[in-house]
């Protein structure tokens, strides 16, 4: 009967992503997302729901569409402003992680992977394992790591959910907080700006792999726990 059960859910699940992603591609999605200009038509054409259908294509961009969650939240800034851009993404973020990461939890290997090819899980799952919290704050924090891969990956890890979703309301955040900011032109960054956090982001991320055991270790010790 678990068996059975698991099978079920299973096929339901794959069966209702399957089915959001050709609604996504009936009704323009995809060719939309192509530049940020498209985007905003597509969402403009659902008014006076664009708000809601945002919401739901962010979280369909971390279960489903190949999409990163930072673009649209630029398209939604220009649209909406940075502030309600931001709140709608981080909500759907949140909401989509805790998804994937259930999924995977409940479902194991099957359901990752139809989602996640070999060549992604054998460069991830292993240093998900080994480093866990250090490496999923410090690869949630920086746009270059495929963040809702890492969500999936996650689940088939000793982490628990609790643990997992502090982590993603604490690190995921900032990249779209970045995006949405600079869409609804709160700030404007040059390139060489970008340039300088890219490198800035990249010596903290390294810092963080080879030093976060460490100092984990200490924070612990400090608190009178042990790992």
């Amino acid at each position: 009967m678990k068996k059975r059960t698991w099978f079920l859910t299973l096929l339901s699940t794959v069966l209702l992503l399957t089915m959001g992603g050709i609604l996504l591609w009936r009704t323009g999605f995809f060719q939309a997302a192509t530049s940020l200009s498209g985007l905003q038509d597509y969402l403009t054409a659902f008014s006076p729901y664009s708000h809601l259908v945002f919401f739901l294509l962010q979280l369909a961009s971390v279960i489903i569409a190949p999409i990163p969650s930072n673009v649209t939240a630029l398209a939604g800034a220009l649209l909406f402003g940075a502030l309600s851009a931001f709140l709608l993404t981080w909500a759907a973020v949140v909401l989509g992680s805790f998804v994937v990461f259930l999924l995977a939890r409940r479902l194991g290997q099957a359901f990752v992977d139809r989602f996640v090819s070999q060549t992604l899980s054998d460069r991830y799952l292993e240093v998900i394992h080994r480093k866990r919290d250090v490496f999923l704050a410090m690869a949630f924090l920086f746009p270059f790591f495929p963040d809702d891969i890492l969500c999936i990956l996650a689940g088939l890890t000793e982490i628990s959910l609790p643990r997992f979703l502090v982590l993603v309301i604490l690190f995921r955040p900032w990249g779209l907080l970045v995006a949405s900011a600079v869409g609804g032109s709160v700030v404007s960054i040059p390139l060489w700006g970008m340039v300088l956090l890219g490198l800035g982001g990249l010596s903290i991320f390294l810092l963080g792999m080879k030093y976060g055991d460490r100092l984990e270790e200490a924070l612990l010790h400090r608190f009178g726990h042990k790992k």
